[in-house]
């Protein structure tokens, strides 16, 4: 029998990972809590379990020869990554001090301390009374969040001192440790670096330009990529982004860290995801290069030579595709996103609800409708594109009185 790729999580953002490997012939284990998951549909084997819980995974497939470990877009599993690439020997092994600085901020800020990059202030505990006394100290705004929760969930923004408390409970509930860091916030441009190691050196590097949807939660609605930044800023993100890695132990394989650069220029990393972006980010590089990121993991998961060669210059945007409802609604019209992908300039289209389906409000990443990438030579055509490509897709969702 041939040896299988675990593939940790089997959501959107893993559709890919099933796909590659569909294409390769290579056989897959699907792991995931939900069995509505759209990847289970395209994997060999499923097993309903926790991403998280690597023993009872281990104890499932005690005796069987596993080709490789992979996921993408979340950090709750990459403990699980590590214990699963040890346990069965894969060719490439997930680091677990990588895991470690991914999984919990505070572990992240003193990591990029230690190394010499700018930080800012923060404090972390379990303890809200004592958290609550140390952040107004801050001054105001703050950002409040759980240190090892992923996809935004339990983020929020707070202006006035009389929102902090419920801030606290809020990322208190959504954090698996129960542990809460709070930071100031700070000011300046949003960016994310993208960034793919082999060997020690940078075999791909995209830095993207965040946007940020309005309001306390600080969802991300899209990126452009490559972003418009000085040269110089450029070439110090990148270093700052590449030093950081290889003090976490990333020799190899996919990272990307959300930064901040002010108006006076110093850059400030808030974190780091020692695993490929989510939002449909392999889609985005390569719209803007060329490069198969997805192919490059699966490559250095089961040991066989990476290759990220870039092809093409292009200017490229991801929009994701939410509801624009502030309560639970239902999809009920979306055109065939084939029609949509026919278009000039129009690299990628993902819908993953249909008409008729119930959609809830877009408080936290996972509540996506999917995503729309468009390229173009300069970044006004590239809106137009995107406004084509939108008012093409004609998705429309209307109130509901369902919840779930």
């Amino acid at each position: 029998m041939t040896p299988a790729l675990i593939v940790l999580g089997a959501g959107e953002e893993q559709v890919v990972l099933f796909r590659e490997a569909r294409r390769r012939g290579l056989p897959t284990i699907a792991v995931d809590m939900r069995a509505d998951r759209p990847g289970i549909a395209l994997a060999d084997r499923f097993l309903q379990l926790s991403t998280t819980d690597h023993q009872a995974i281990a104890e499932a497939l005690a005796g069987e020869e596993i080709a490789g470990v992979v996921s993408t877009a979340a950090d709750t599993c990459l403990d699980s990554w590590h214990h699963l690439s040890e346990h069965f020997g894969t060719p490439w092994r997930y680091p677990a001090s990588a895991a470690s600085v991914s999984m919990d901020k505070s572990a992240f800020h003193a990591l990029a301390a230690s190394i010499g990059v700018p930080v800012y202030r923060w404090a972390q505990s379990h303890d809200l009374a004592h958290l609550a006394t140390t952040a107004a100290e801050f001054g105001l705004p703050l950002v409040v969040k759980p240190t090892d929760a992923s996809g935004c969930r339990g983020v929020l923004r707070v202006d006035d001192l009389s929102e902090l408390d419920a801030a606290l409970h809020n990322a208190a509930v959504n954090s698996p440790s129960g542990q809460v860091i709070v930071e100031e916030m700070l000011q300046g441009r949003d960016y994310t670096v993208n960034v793919f190691l082999s060997d020690g050196d940078l075999a791909l590097a995209l830095i993207t330009e965040k946007h940020i949807v309005p309001g306390p939660r600080f969802l991300i609605g899209g990126h452009v990529a490559p972003a418009d930044l000085d040269p110089a800023v450029e070439t110090a993100l990148l270093a700052d982004a590449h030093a950081l890695c290889l003090a976490m132990g990333l020799t190899d394989g996919p990272a990307n860290f959300d930064v901040i650069v002010a108006d006076d220029g110093t850059r400030y990393v808030l974190e780091v995801g020692a695993r490929m972006s989510g939002n449909g980010f392999p889609r985005l590089a390569h719209a803007v290069a060329g490069v198969d990121c997805v192919a490059a993991l699966v490559s250095l998961a089961i040991g066989e030579p990476v290759e990220l060669r870039s092809d093409r210059a292009e200017i490229a945007r991801l929009h994701v595709l939410t509801s624009p409802l502030g309560e639970p609604g239902e999809l009920v019209s979306v055109a065939d996103p084939a029609e949509v992908l026919a278009l000039p300039g129009v690299s990628d289209v993902d819908v993953f609800a249909a008409p008729g389906d119930v959609v809830q409000p877009f408080t936290e990443a996972g509540r996506k409708l999917g995503w729309l990438v468009v390229h173009a030579p300069t970044r006004a055509e590239l809106d137009e594109t995107l406004d084509k490509a939108l008012t093409a897709l004609d998705l429309v969702v209307a109130p509901s009185a369902v919840s779930v």
